[in-house]
């Protein structure tokens, strides 16, 4: 039966013989549902119902694998920031499945100046992507449970679908770069096997190519660039994109949680691949304009943009943000996502144009009890401003300062042990004012944007040529070293010596108080051949290499990080500096001679050296020892208040424990020492 429309739930709801269809348009004349059949033929229905700005009706024959698309009508006005061009097919903002993709190598932007006359720009559906009506009661998920790893006890790993199984030789060929593929048994037991709790998806929300990439023969690989904030991205798909994506999705998550494995999406809410006023319209610019993008105030013409692409999403319109939590909840309880990486997240708190705590976005996002069950981390910044530590409790933050410190820490630069001891504690600096406790701070050294590990510390400057624009994208201040040769070498002890900065830096992360996040590959020392933006490198520069993996380096990482699960010392939920003050986590800091640090010592440029001792109540201790300096340096050992101090690990292959009361650690080093607690 057809019955009565409604109108919400937005997007397409399956009913007997249909679709319910319900869109947001403002400023729309009408709205139309165009669905197309197998040979590209077309059939509209108008949606003749109105309530408030939303226009509904019932769509006969939209049923489950459906090709669908949208034309809605009204001024052509772009000076006041109107854009209708019912000549064009818009992918309708809440489908959960995109079919084919926008022909950008024969898109004509200049479409975008003029409004659009004959229906034959579009010629029906050939060049457009459309949405795909889904069954969400299709998949079965059994016996399915959430891992629900508190977050204490969460170690990330960031990782590209694609990117992880292309070239994984125990993941059959017609899986690998998919969904499937990472579901896979290997694939899942590489993950399991290294010790990590939790995947973070690069996006994979549906995205586009951009034009001017696939003008130079390259592709958009990161995929930042979303149109579609419902659909899993097709192009990652095995079993094609006409809807079968969506349970392939699943059946990824569900593969996954069965291993224990958690699965938090990079989402990106803050602009979408529609650009600027010269830009593409696919979806939203076509629907309604003004309310979904933030225009200039005077000039509405053109798009206020703190992120760099040309557009902001609005987050000061209840539509924009109704698309974002929508979105949001729809992971959650249809897809069971675990949590949320908000790329650029700084713009998605500027109701006006200052970023604000009290911004709607967060208000809506504490008040949600779907999203009080997952795991929320900001990139606490945008292109016009930064905001780490201004996020609220409860939510996780990608700390740039721990990157920044740490890299300069092992690298040798002075003056910077005070602040490489409050990354190690968990930043108290950046969070306790605000009472946030060490979580607050996801831990990292690299990550998809910049250098890889292993070209962190084998280039002093990025090799973008391939990116076809001259060597002068991506960041020039990396921190990075190359000690001694540029890429590459023969040299066994400068490859010795890169390998014992990459353990150092892996150390770092992974025993300091906050929440570590290691780069995916970095524990097999995976290289992009010194690009530091390969974000259009769909090929071997940014796809696993697994002939050529360095599985020593990859023992190393696990045994870090099943140390840091197996043991409270090392993953403090809160640190206090003396036993009487309460809690259960104890951290003691000394030089290497034994005694307190002092006011001068802090402030001495060329102090490279310092001692953690780490106790939790009831549990093993263990002494974490840095040495930054150039030359090896002594370190006296304090009461191992148990057991005698063993040695747990450290990158100095030399270093052994003797019965004395001191220890020599050699140059750019670190060691763990563990008292066991009898």
């Amino acid at each position: 039966m057809t019955g009565a429309s409604t109108p919400y739930p937005l997007g397409v709801t399956l009913r007997d013989g249909g679709a319910n269809v319900a869109v947001y348009s403002e400023r729309a004349d009408k709205v139309i549902v165009s669905i197309f059949d197998h040979r590209g033929r077309e059939r509209q229905t108008v949606l003749t119902e109105r309530t408030g700005h939303v226009f509904h009706g019932f769509v006969p024959e939209l049923t489950a694998g459906t090709r669908y698309g949208l034309r809605v009508d009204g001024p052509w006005d772009p000076a006041n920031g109107l854009r209708f061009a019912p000549a064009k097919v818009l992918l309708a903002p809440q489908a959960r499945a995109v079919t084919g993709s926008w022909d950008n190598t024969q898109a004509v932007f200049g479409h975008q100046l003029g409004r659009p006359k004959r229906r034959s720009d579009t010629n029906g559906a050939r060049h457009v992507a459309l949405g795909v009506a889904i069954d969400p009661q299709e998949f079965d998920w059994g016996d399915h449970e959430r891992p629900h790893t508190p977050l204490s006890e969460t170690i990330i790993y960031e990782l590209h679908v694609k990117g992880f199984t292309k070239l994984m030789e125990w993941v059959p060929e017609e899986f690998r770069g998919t969904y499937a593929g990472l579901a896979h048994p290997a694939a899942v037991e590489y993950l399991k096997n290294l010790g990590v709790t939790a995947v973070e998806l690069l996006p994979i929300h549906q995205f586009v190519q951009d034009a001017h990439l696939l003008e130079k023969g390259l592709r958009n690989y990161w995929g930042y660039n979303s149109i579609g904030f419902f659909a899993p991205h097709n192009e990652y798909s095995a079993t094609g994109d006409t809807g079968h994506q969506v349970d392939e999705f699943k059946g990824m998550v569900k593969a996954l949680h069965a291993a224990g494995i958690e699965v938090i999406l990079d989402v990106v809410y803050n602009h979408t691949a529609e650009g600027n006023d010269l830009g593409p319209t696919y979806s939203f610019k076509g629907i309604d304009n003004p309310s979904y993008y933030r225009l200039v105030e005077g000039d509405a013409a053109h798009y206020f943009d703190t992120t760099g692409t040309g557009n902001s999403f609005n987050v000061s319109h209840p539509a924009a943000l109704q698309v974002i939590m929508d979105s949001l909840r729809y992971w959650v309880e249809d897809m069971h996502i675990d949590g949320f990486r908000f790329d650029l997240a700084t713009t998605l708190t500027r109701q006006g144009g200052d970023a604000s705590l009290h911004s709607a976005f967060l208000t809506l996002i504490q008040q949600d009890p779907t999203l009080a069950q997952v795991k929320l981390i900001a990139e606490p910044w945008d292109v016009a401003g930064y905001q780490l530590g201004g996020f609220p409790a409860g939510w996780s933050e990608w700390n740039g300062k721990f990157r920044d410190d740490v890299r300069d820490y092992w690298r040798g630069t002075p003056g910077v042990l005070s602040t490489l001891s409050q990354r190690v504690l968990g930043s108290p600096d950046i969070y306790e004012d605000s009472r946030r406790a060490p979580l607050s701070s996801v831990n990292f050294v690299t990550a998809h944007d910049g250098f890889t590990l292993a070209d962190l510390t084998s280039y002093n400057e990025k090799h973008n040529e391939a990116n076809g624009e001259d060597n002068r994208d991506g960041e020039s201040d990396n921190r990075s070293s190359n000690y001694g040769v540029e890429g590459p070498t023969d040299d066994e002890g400068i490859n010795a010596f890169r390998t014992r900065q990459r353990k150092n830096f892996l150390a770092t992360v992974l025993l300091s108080a906050g929440v570590p996040m290691i780069l995916g590959g970095d524990e097999i020392g995976r290289t992009q051949r010194g690009n530091n933006n390969a974000y259009c490198q769909d090929n071997e520069i940014s796809w696993f290499d697994w002939q050529n993996a360095d599985w020593e380096l990859h023992e190393f990482t696990s045994k870090l990080i099943h140390l840091r699960r197996s043991e409270p010392a090392l993953r403090p939920e809160w640190y206090r500096h003396a036993p009487d003050v309460g809690g259960p986590d104890v951290v003691c800091i000394v030089r290497a001679d034994g005694e307190p640090f002092a006011d001068e010592d802090w402030a001495d440029p060329e102090a490279r050296s310092i001692a953690f001792e780490l106790r939790h109540e009831g549990a093993d201790s263990f002494l974490l020892m840095l040495n930054a300096a150039g030359n090896g340096v002594e370190f006296v050992l304090p009461d191992a208040r148990g057991s005698r101090w063993e040695l747990e690990l450290s990158s100095d292959p030399e270093l052994a424990l003797g019965d004395g009361e001191s220890v020599i650690l050699g140059e750019s080093s670190f060691a763990l020492l563990r008292s066991r607690n009898s």
